[in-house]
């Protein structure tokens, strides 16, 4: 076990050290403020405050674990050896940086409750955050940060024996709209072939109705394929259904078509099943218990996880409605737009509360690559060449990856040319 000696224990301290000690580095971790346990500590041990007691591993810290509230900081991002960090200290640390402190500005998001301009939904953004401007976004510093520190510890204590984890992968499938032409109903159904008529897409006319006759498969059914691609890892592959009202934003077919109640039911028999909240319920309470009770009707069992629509979140209101409703997990951090690590990190870790100053039961998983992410770059061997620089960076430290596709993402789509063969290569990244 380690102990840590410092001059004040806050939640903000016990909760970053044992994310960085305990789930990064498999350290169990304690705390004093007394000086002659510490001493009397005869395994690991560090001081973290202002002054170092003696010989023993000494970080400085900065103020930000000690402070409550929010307040505007002045961060100074500099160079350290392969990666970047902030929040500089003295020479006598054993660390040049107060990595602590920088990892909990991350995990936080302590960013996001800034003042800052957000896009068309609401939402935050890669161009507004500290790790794209300095560019380390690309990076899981928050883990690169910990392996820094765990050298410090084991040169220190060289006969400690320390875990190592492995490398995973967690894929996230999404289905906003499980099919394109099947069960949509009358009204839908002659709309869409009216709106596909005026203009002028006769081939979709007729793909429609090959499809809803039962002459060909809808496109977006790609759920036999993606199951079976589970085979070949050992984590179940997670989908997110989005079961919301119809409205101008969310466009899924209704629960009350039975294909659509069989293909859920049935996704749920070889793999885990989340809610994917409608935009509605982001903002709703209301509206988000009542997509997570419509589901767990369907599944007969509790909702495990949820992903907010359009990758939105307000915080700290969305994760906060996800606790009250006990949901335990959450798969929305991360950037519509940009690949790379929104929290600095390729581990799951706590939401932690600003506001109230605590860490909360729900567990953020951050994802790492969005399909759509992946359009800007037109080229097949571009979109190969910055998946593989992600997952290479994830496997650095033996973190977990976690990629999002959409069912549609795996059909024949021109758009989606090669989707197959990235999937495919996130898959075969294990057996490396």
């Amino acid at each position: 076990m380690l102990l840590v000696y410092t001059h004040k224990i806050t939640p903000r301290l016990k909760y970053i050290f044992k994310q960085i000690c305990t789930r990064i580095l498999g350290i169990p971790v304690d705390f004093t403020t007394t000086v002659e346990d510490f001493i009397a500590h005869d395994s690991l041990k560090m001081s973290y405050t202002r002054q170092s007691l003696g010989n023993e591993i000494f970080v400085r810290s900065h103020d930000l674990l000690f402070e409550q509230g929010i307040s505007d900081l002045d961060i100074k991002v500099s160079d350290w050896e392969e990666t970047k960090c902030f929040f500089a200290n003295s020479d006598q640390s054993a660390l040049p940086f107060d990595i602590f402190s920088a990892s909990f500005y991350l995990l936080s998001r302590y960013e996001e409750y800034l003042p800052h301009v957000k896009d068309e939904f609401g939402r935050f953004t890669a161009l507004e955050s500290l790790a794209y401007k300095h560019q380390f976004l690309e990076q899981p510093v928050v883990d690169i940060w910990a392996f820094k520190f765990l050298k410090v510890v084991q040169t220190q204590f060289p006969d400690y024996q320390f875990q190592n984890r492995k490398y995973s992968i967690r894929p996230v499938i999404d289905v906003p709209m499980a099919y394109d032409y099947k069960y949509k109903g009358i009204m839908r159904t002659v709309g869409g072939t009216l709106k596909d008529l005026f203009s002028f897409k006769f081939k979709d006319v007729y793909k429609r109705y090959m499809v809803i006759l039962g002459f060909k498969n809808d496109p977006y059914d790609t759920f036999r394929y993606i199951v079976n691609r589970q085979k070949y890892v050992k984590q179940k592959f997670i989908f997110f259904f989005l079961v919301g009202d119809f409205s101008t934003y969310d466009k899924n077919n209704s629960v009350q078509k039975t294909g659509f109640v069989s293909l859920i039911k049935q996704v749920g028999d070889y793999c885990k099943v989340g809610l994917k909240s409608s935009l509605f319920a982001v903002d709703s309470k209301a509206t988000l218990k009542m997509e997570k009770e419509r589901l767990e009707r369907i599944i007969n069992q509790d909702i495990p996880a949820a992903r907010q629509s359009y990758s939105k979140l307000n915080l700290p209101e969305t994760y906060r409605n996800l606790t009250e409703l006990e949901i335990s997990e959450d798969f929305t951090m991360g950037y519509i737009n940009h690949v790379g690590f929104r929290a600095g990190t390729c581990t799951p870790f706590f939401f932690f509360d600003l506001d109230y100053e605590i860490q909360t039961p729900l567990r953020i998983n951050t994802y790492h690559v969005l399909d759509f992410a992946l359009l800007k770059h037109h080229s097949l061997l571009d979109k190969k060449m910055i998946l593989n620089r992600i997952i290479t960076e994830v496997k650095k430290v033996n973190g977990e990856f976690v990629p999002v596709f959409h069912n549609y993402t795996f059909s024949n789509s021109e758009r989606w040319k090669g989707y197959k063969e990235l999937f495919n290569i996130i898959i075969d990244s294990t057996n490396e």
